[in-house]
């Protein structure tokens, strides 16, 4: 008999005195506030969060924000709620200028029903994986062949396989972690990291890790790294900028699996909402690895 998913939330710390940290919760109910019995718990003295702030409540496969005796306010990108339900890189406020996590999910394969044994003498064809998974397949051919169909054949000089490795991206106000790689990147609704921005192919690239390093290859023929288009893997040194295309966005690979949209200084604007629908040109070129003012430096100091 199958089961329900076991899904995790994960809170990024974005803001606040636990930035930089990544919290899992594995229970149904989550309280947060500052009172030691809340799941979790923030400083005594943490401005804008109240001693019993807010609720996360699952609700199948869905996760509801419920506001409590809080005296500062709760809100989700930027707007002020009692209740709201969640989606994954929604970012939660507690109280106006106080704390912020991002809200992320992961869903664990389920047990499932055993697979019947296939009669004696006969053959049991296993699954074939979909188009979108074939960049997956560990050791493609030196030909091509596993390529994703519509992508630009590109020369490969290494493999792409499976590897327990950490990336997080942020994007905009919303942070998504990884724990293995490679992860694909593309507009299709059945990528790791949906991109669904102007000039973004359905699967546009692939972020994979190998020798101790991180690459991307470009599977689109528009990438570029640090201005200049890639024809292979092209292995990501700290400071080094991913250009997705004419319009954007723009990535700075950090170090340590962290990409970061990089965006033009936009003092005081705050968490504003990118919609997939929205499209929002990417900063200036290059620069070096000094960050640009605004959300990406918090973003960096909180990695720190």
């Amino acid at each position: 008999m199958k089961k329900a998913p076991h899904i995790t939330v994960q809170l990024i710390h974005i803001h606040g005195g636990l930035k930089g940290q990544i919290q899992e919760f594995a229970d149904p109910s989550i309280t947060i506030g500052r009172i030691s019995s809340c799941t979790l718990p923030f400083p005594a003295d943490e401005p804008g969060v109240s001693r019993e702030h807010a609720r996360i409540e699952r609700e199948g496969n869905h996760f509801r924000l419920v506001a409590l005796k809080d005296k500062f306010g709760t809100f989700v990108n930027g707007k002020q709620v009692r209740e709201a339900v969640l989606r994954n890189g929604d970012v939660i406020e507690f109280g106006s200028g106080g704390p912020k996590v991002s809200f992320n999910t992961e869903i664990g394969e389920a047990a499932a029903e055993p697979v019947p044994q296939p009669a004696a003498g006969s053959l049991r064809q296993p699954p074939r994986p979909g188009p979108l998974r074939e960049a997956l397949r560990p050791d493609p051919p030196a030909s091509g062949g596993g390529e994703l169909p519509g992508a630009v054949p590109l020369p490969l000089d290494l493999p792409v396989r499976r590897t327990t490795a950490p990336l997080i991206i942020q994007f905009g106000p919303t942070i998504r972690s990884y724990r293995e790689l490679p992860v694909l990147i593309g507009a299709h609704a059945q990528c790791d990291f949906v991109l669904q921005q102007r000039g973004i192919q359905d699967q546009h690239a692939q972020i994979f890790f190998q020798q101790g390093s991180y690459f991307v290859k470009d599977l689109a023929g528009l990438l570029k790294v640090n201005g200049r288009p890639i024809q292979a893997p092209a292995r990501l040194n700290q400071g080094d900028e991913i250009e997705c295309g004419p319009h954007g966005p723009v990535f700075r690979f950090l170090g340590e699996g962290r990409l970061a949209e990089v965006e033009a200084a936009q003092p005081d604007a705050g968490f504003a909402v990118r919609t997939k629908e929205s499209s929002a040109e990417s900063g200036a070129g290059p620069t070096g690895n000094t960050p640009p003012a605004g959300f990406l430096s918090k973003f960096i100091r909180g990695f720190k």
